[in-house]
């Protein structure tokens, strides 16, 4: 991945996606916003104790350092399995979902997170883009496959075109499960290690290849939320603490598609 600083704001964008003009999307930390402790100070989230002028002040500088987008197009995560697809730009509803999905250019697809994974998918061939909440409980239920197939079934998308990105999340080293038995189905159970923490960044790459995305095509930041709590929200390391995002939009029709390229690479 590639460290971008963009209007005093860092973020991360994957190679494999930051190399399509086509495409918009960061993948951002906590630092660079205006939230207090312990939301420091990038929070994302409504609802969770922060001031909600804060967090839209952040909400809108994360717009505006990665572009693209004459909104943003939000969700109210509940570990599932729904997906939602919008359809316009003005579709500025935020429903109960964990997964979104359009072809519309000019908006940013955003999900939030605090240790559950942020999944970003993109079809270059068939201009649609997606991102996706991904949590161990909806690891279980498969949400990233069935986005991908949803992507297929509405956009006509072939999985094998699909660019998928995996974000900042609680990795092996932390997923600690000690009710694993009753918690999670005997399936996973080979994603676990011998004192029961589990690698959900696996699980999820074999989940996007089972959907039909190539391995190739998958990348994984390979970053622990909870070890490295000091530049992401880790909810495992503090109960009470922000929402960092992950955001991704085709560009505006008639868009210079070189400021796809951020000029300061940190």
């Amino acid at each position: 991945m590639r460290r971008i600083q963009q209007g005093g704001l860092p973020f991360y964008q994957f190679d494999h996606l930051a190399r399509d003009a086509g495409v918009r999307h960061g993948v951002f930390t906590r630092e660079g916003g205006v939230s207090r402790p312990p939301f420091d100070s990038l929070n994302v989230a409504h609802g969770i104790g922060d001031v909600p002028a804060h967090v839209q002040s952040n909400r809108v500088r994360i717009q505006t350092a990665v572009g693209g987008g004459r909104t943003m197009a939000w969700m109210h995560q509940v570990h599932g399995c729904r997906i939602h697809r919008v359809r316009t730009a003005s579709d500025t509803g935020v429903p109960s979902a964990d997964a979104l999905i359009t072809t519309e250019t000019g908006l940013l697809l955003a999900v939030q997170v605090a240790d559950c994974q942020p999944v970003l998918l993109y079809d270059p061939r068939h201009r649609a883009v997606g991102c996706v909440h991904s949590g161990w409980r909806g690891s279980i239920v498969n949400i990233l496959g069935k986005t991908v197939a949803e992507m297929t079934r509405q956009f006509g998308c072939r999985p094998v075109d699909i660019l998928a990105g995996i974000g900042p999340s609680l990795g092996p080293c932390c997923a600690e499960f000690r009710h694993y038995r009753s918690e999670i189905p005997r399936n996973f159970w080979s994603y676990r290690n011998s004192h029961n923490y589990f690698d959900f960044w696996a699980v999820s790459t074999d989940q996007l290849r089972r959907a039909g995305v190539l391995r190739k095509n998958i990348e994984v930041q390979g970053i622990c939320t909870r070890c490295h709590s000091d530049h992401y929200f880790s909810y495992r390391a503090a109960k009470t603490t922000g929402r960092l995002a992950a955001v991704i939009g085709l560009a505006p029709d008639g868009a210079d598609t070189r400021s796809n390229q951020p000029a300061r690479p940190a």
